[in-house]
């Protein structure tokens, strides 16, 4: 080959080369949700930096927790510090929205890149009643007001992330959106506000939970390469439920009177496990179209454009209340020990790469707890199992989840096993009067993992269990069909 044709043909490799690997490291504009529902957490600094690894620059978090929040100084990560619903009446005392303005806001000046507040997490959901209706707008105008006055207003807004059940549409077609008459005053009040100050309207959607909630309720709509479609007036045609559900958000805003609200995803996401349809296969399936559509910044009918959207959620959490369903402790892109589930490629290009885990994570020694088959108190199997159950996390032992099909022994010794690691392994939480024994074998079996438990970070304890959480813990367990 002539010295030109060789130069030429190198220069043109080169350029695939570079273009090949530009696709494969760029990431989606997405941010994540840091929860904090776990009893054994990531070192904040290692969950940030394994963040900037992915490319991950927007993170949405649940409450203003120093620890957190500290390790996200300087970080150049955008954030979204939330105010949690049973601090929402505090909050609507505009003296109380100032203290905690200067004490999670202005306190970190230009270290924390703050772009919204978070004033409540879905206050208006049908199960809580009314319980937080005439405290989230007074506590979210407050908000507003106290970083207005400390002069940090054109930068920082306060919002109200909303869950999906505050619109309907009467005739199931996205062009009759609207707020739910119940909560139709408050609603329209609230996003005059938030239209008035340069807030956003933040929502979460869940084509998982539509899919959860009924079984008539089409399976391919719940993907984005499904193939099903609805049909809406004047010939437009949905393929997938969640541009669907995000223009019917978009016609109620309209019918409010602020059709032109900024819209943010706050969540949406896919679990893995506690259901039939909660897996990692299906999973997969929902975050490739999902990054696929974000990269292609077409948006929906409606509002055609780029979305902004922040996956749900960062890791499993192992002491989220599972009164929805037992895969709620099963959203993360990550596991508990931060490593990373499946395959994704937050560039949309469809690559098989996996994310980057947290680093430096440390565990507790290799030994399990399990049923001790000369154990003669078998009459008191029931009571430990509830037990076990109760302080533990046994919603992986259910129809359909990925240690469905144990035998009798294995699903105790699950049981058991998971209490025992989320204690930290203390020798007295492998009691269970005399029923269990540790041991140095893996347990694991059939296809289901018998977890290590991780070494807490920072020496923080495991936060307790709340007695609401251990009561709706106790009676959900006592109607699993799974016990013995």
């Amino acid at each position: 080959m002539a010295p030109l044709l060789r130069l030429l043909a190198g220069a043109a490799a080169l350029l695939v080369a570079v273009s090949h690997a530009s696709a494969w490291s760029s990431a989606v504009d997405v941010g994540v949700n840091w929860g904090s529902q776990l009893t054994h957490p990531l070192l904040p600094s290692s969950v940030v930096k394994m963040l900037k690894d992915n490319g991950i620059m927007k993170v949405k978090l649940f409450d203003a927790d120093p620890w957190p929040v500290e390790a996200l100084l300087d970080s150049g990560i955008e954030v979204m510090l939330g105010i949690p619903n049973d601090m929402l009446e505090i909050m609507s005392s505009y003296g109380s929205a100032q203290d905690w303005v200067k004490e999670n806001v202005t306190a970190y000046g230009d270290k924390l890149k703050l772009k919204y507040v978070a004033v409540g997490n879905e206050p208006f959901l049908k199960s809580y009643n009314g319980t937080f209706m005439k405290t989230t707008v007074p506590a979210l105008k407050n908000i507003q007001k106290a970083l207005d006055a400390a002069g940090l207003g054109d930068k920082v807004k306060a919002t109200v992330p909303l869950n999906a059940d505050v619109y309907v549409s009467p005739d199931d077609k996205p062009s009759s959106g609207q707020f739910r008459p119940d909560i139709d005053d408050v609603m329209t009040d609230m996003v005059k506000f938030l239209h008035d100050h340069g807030a956003p309207f933040v929502v979460n959607i869940y084509p998982f939970l539509s899919l959860y909630q009924s079984d008539d309720f089409p399976f391919e709509f719940a993907f984005f390469d499904g193939g099903r479609n609805i049909q809406d007036k004047d010939g437009v045609s949905y393929s997938n439920v969640f541009d669907a559900n995000y223009d019917t958000l978009v016609s109620a805003l309209k019918k409010a009177g602020v059709g032109g609200l900024k819209v943010v995803v706050g969540e949406v996401g896919w679990p893995t496990d506690g259901n039939k349809n909660a897996n990692m296969k299906l999973a997969r399936r929902f975050y490739d179209g999902l990054m696929k559509k974000l990269a292609k910044n077409e948006g929906t009918h409606l509002r055609p454009g780029k979305l902004d959207v922040y996956l749900f959620g960062l890791f499993d959490e192992d002491l989220k209340s599972i009164a929805p369903g037992n895969f709620e402790r099963h959203w993360g892109i990550l596991t508990y020990d931060g490593k990373p589930k499946f395959p994704m490629d937050l560039s949309g290009q469809g690559h098989d790469k996996l994310l980057a885990g947290v680093s430096g994570v440390q565990y507790l020694p290799h030994q399990w707890c399990v049923l001790d088959d000369e154990a003669k108190a078998q009459d008191k199997l029931p009571g430990n199992i509830q037990y076990a159950c109760a302080g533990g996390d046994c919603t992986a032992l259910g129809y359909g989840c990925s240690c469905d099909g144990l035998d009798e022994k294995s699903n105790i010794s699950y049981a058991f096993n998971m209490y025992f690691q989320m204690q930290d392994q203390d020798v007295r939480a492998c009691d269970f009067d005399g029923l269990a024994n540790i041991t140095d074998k893996n347990a694991s079996t059939k296809g289901c993992l018998f977890p290590v438990q991780i070494i807490s970070a920072g020496g923080r304890m495991a936060p307790a269990l709340r007695w609401t959480t251990l009561l709706a813990l106790v009676a959900h367990v006592l109607v699993m069909g799974f016990i013995v």
